[in-house]
């Protein structure tokens, strides 16, 4: 099935839509009021205007190969979950930014993932079907590889004339087990590929740890090549290292690659898509999936997505180019202080900075708050939102934290200075909430997997539910949501890692970070800031950006922030870091995502016997009636502030009921 704009007119956007398939969602089930919904899948088609000041942000895009009407040609996947009768639907877009090509804002509210949801198991709860918002998808990076259901999208490549473009490439590689090949990459991503499969142009080191020197490795040691079935197999994506890779060390490679993407595009894309599908009118029949039915429109991300949305508001891309605002509101989880390698010459869109690895990525650059501010050090100036005031709307925007993130993505950076020494306040335009406790995303069991402790188990989707009514109330009536919680240095509960430590309960056999993770100040060149060209590979390394945790209780339970009934009722103390195991290497080192669960002994007798400081579950509650009702008072307090939902409330309730004590 096919249809166009209904315009001859309209030269940019989105120029044609094939759905490939139109078919009933979980079988047909309703969802309350808004009845049954439908899944319908395909391809969009657009036309970017390169002269365009709307699109004069992105990298690259005048070396892009242009068609007859001097437009640049991209594509996308597209995915759409709706009610069947649009109009019984809450005429809401929830617009869900894939993460490395993958889905997430199923498995984030109805509580049940998956790339290609069909089935009413794939509904999960329904959550987001009963509150009768209609779900987008479509590709943003293109360094996705094809496979398992992700979102693609087809860029152009630059190029100069006829002639390919080349540049010099910084990767990181690292391997958590002994291997002898990986690609230059991680993740499902697509690296760009060694102009020549011969190594002398190129160099490689080696180090246990960032702050440690290089070794370099000789030529003769390594090549371009993967090491497949006990073959060596040239390739010009791969790095093979003869005596295989030490876990856990950090391999610095760098070399001449070819063919950058224009990355920047994926901005253009999501803005294109959404802006079509919100603003898009009737054209020839057939009749375009929700044409005139969208009053709002949300965007929602995790981690990498959330990244994303950040850079693409900073960017001033939240107004199509007509100057309509593409979205209403944000609900931006979970990415820390951090954009994006999102809109540069040969963009490395999964990388981003992480304790251990990837320091030299540029996912956390100046500026960081959403009020002005000055790095003394490099004498910059500005603030997150002085671009998208400029150009056009400003969505109000909800910023949503866990303890990983102030561990381990320099979340307090969002709303301190760049020397960690006062609190800079936030724009009327957003709000932000830590969940107190929690990890980065939620684990299903506390198994240690490469780390020290047991994961964090903390579950805090149910906060996002709630919050995501906040954000549709704020947006639609002005009704102010709740109000921004999180730690902050006036209060005392934002301290330096020197003070958590000393704070921190000496519990038996769980050994404590050193530090957490400080972003460098990294100098690429000046070609970087004001075209996305790196002129200096590896970057110039400066001095670190202070960044800062949340204080603890006597429990080692975090103070400031939203306390779910876990852990404002503990029966277990939940971090938000995690150490590396010996067996995975950099032995010690923070974990990227993961916290810590470290249960609370059952009687005085125990932990006595065992050392521990924090007071037994005996010695808590009394009796486990006394316990249930605590937590059922913690869960009907957050309710009242707006911070879980009736159903939730029901739902903690039943499973507290239920654990073993």
């Amino acid at each position: 099935m096919l249809f166009g704009l209904g315009s001859a007119n309209v030269s940019a956007g989105v120029v044609r839509v094939e759905i490939e398939s139109r078919e009933a969602f979980a079988d047909g089930q309703p969802f309350g009021r808004s009845g049954p919904y439908e899944r319908i899948v395909g391809r969009m088609f657009l036309e970017v205007d390169p002269d365009a000041k709307a699109n004069d942000r992105i990298v690259d895009l005048k070396f892009a190969p242009r068609n007859a009407n001097g437009q640049v040609e991209l594509a996308t996947d597209f995915f759409l979950l709706k009610p069947v009768d649009a109009t019984r639907g809450n005429r809401r877009l929830l617009y869900d930014v894939n993460n490395r090509g993958n889905k997430l804002a199923l498995g984030a509210f109805n509580d049940r993932g998956g790339n290609d949801p069909r089935t009413a198991a794939d509904a999960g709860n329904g959550f987001l079907m009963r509150e009768g918002y209609s779900i987008l998808w479509c590709g943003w990076n293109g360094d996705v590889r094809p496979g398992d259901g992700r979102m693609l999208i087809d860029l152009p490549v630059a190029t100069d004339g006829d002639r390919p473009i080349t540049g010099r490439v910084h990767a990181e590689i690292t391997a958590n087990d002994k291997t002898f090949s990986q690609p230059f990459y991680w993740g499902n991503s697509d690296p760009y590929p060694s102009v020549s499969l011969e190594n002398r142009g190129a160099t490689l080191s080696m180090r246990a740890s960032r702050s440690a020197d290089p070794v370099e490795v000789p030529h003769d040691e390594w090549s371009f090549a993967r090491y497949e079935n006990g073959v060596v197999v040239p390739d010009a994506k791969h790095l093979y290292v003869k005596d295989g890779f030490r876990p856990g060390w950090l391999y610095d490679l760098v070399y001449t690659a070819q063919g950058p993407r224009v990355t920047g595009l994926g901005f253009a894309a999501v803005r294109d898509v959404v802006s079509h599908v919100r603003h898009g009118v009737a054209g020839p029949q057939p009749r375009p999936p929700l044409a005139g039915e969208i009053e709002r429109a949300y965007v929602f991300g995790i981690s990498q997505s959330t990244r994303f949305i950040h850079h693409f508001v900073f960017e001033g891309f939240n107004a199509d180019e007509q100057g309509r605002a593409v979205f209403d509101a944000a609900l931006a989880h979970v990415g820390g202080g951090g954009r994006g390698y999102f809109n540069h010459r040969f963009a490395q869109t999964t990388r981003h900075g992480s304790p251990h690895e990837d320091h030299w990525s540029p996912s956390e650059t100046f500026p960081f708050t959403s009020l002005p501010q000055e790095d003394r050090i490099t004498g910059e100036r500005g603030d997150i939102l002085s671009r998208a005031r400029e150009r056009g709307p400003v969505p109000k925007m909800f910023f949503t934290q866990t303890s990983a993130e102030y561990w381990c993505r320099a979340a307090s950076l969002l709303h301190t200075d760049v020397n960690g020494e006062a609190d800079i306040g936030l724009d009327r335009q957003t709000r932000l909430y830590f969940i107190t406790g929690a990890q980065h995303g939620v684990a299903g069991s506390p198994d240690r997997g490469i780390y020290q402790n047991p994961i964090n188990i903390l579950d805090h989707r149910p906060v996002l539910r709630a919050l995501l009514k906040a954000l549709d109330r704020w947006a639609t009536t002005g009704a102010e949501p709740p109000t921004s919680r999180f730690p902050q240095i006036a209060d005392g509960t934002l301290v330096d890692v020197e003070t958590y430590l000393r704070t921190f309960p000496s519990i038996p056999q769980v050994s404590l970070p050193s530090t957490n993770y400080r972003p460098l100040r990294l100098d690429f060149g000046s070609r970087f800031a004001t075209e996305g060209i790196a002129d200096i590979v590896p970057p110039r390394v400066g001095p670190a950006f202070r960044t800062l945790v949340p204080a603890i209780d006597s429990d080692g339970n975090e103070l400031a922030g939203i306390r779910l009934p876990d852990v404002a009722v503990p029966l277990a103390t939940y971090t938000g870091w995690n150490l590396r195991s010996v067996a995975v290497g950099a032995e010690g080192a923070l974990g990227r995502w993961s916290g810590s669960y470290l249960p609370f002994v059952k009687t005085a007798d125990e932990r006595k016997h065992s050392g521990d400081p924090r007071p037994a579950l005996a010695e808590r509650y009394p009796t486990r009636e006394a316990y249930l009702a605590r937590v059922a008072a913690a869960a009907v307090a957050l309710q009242d502030e707006g911070f879980l939902l009736d159903e939730d409330v029901v739902a903690i309730l039943k499973a507290t009921a239920g654990r073993a004590w």
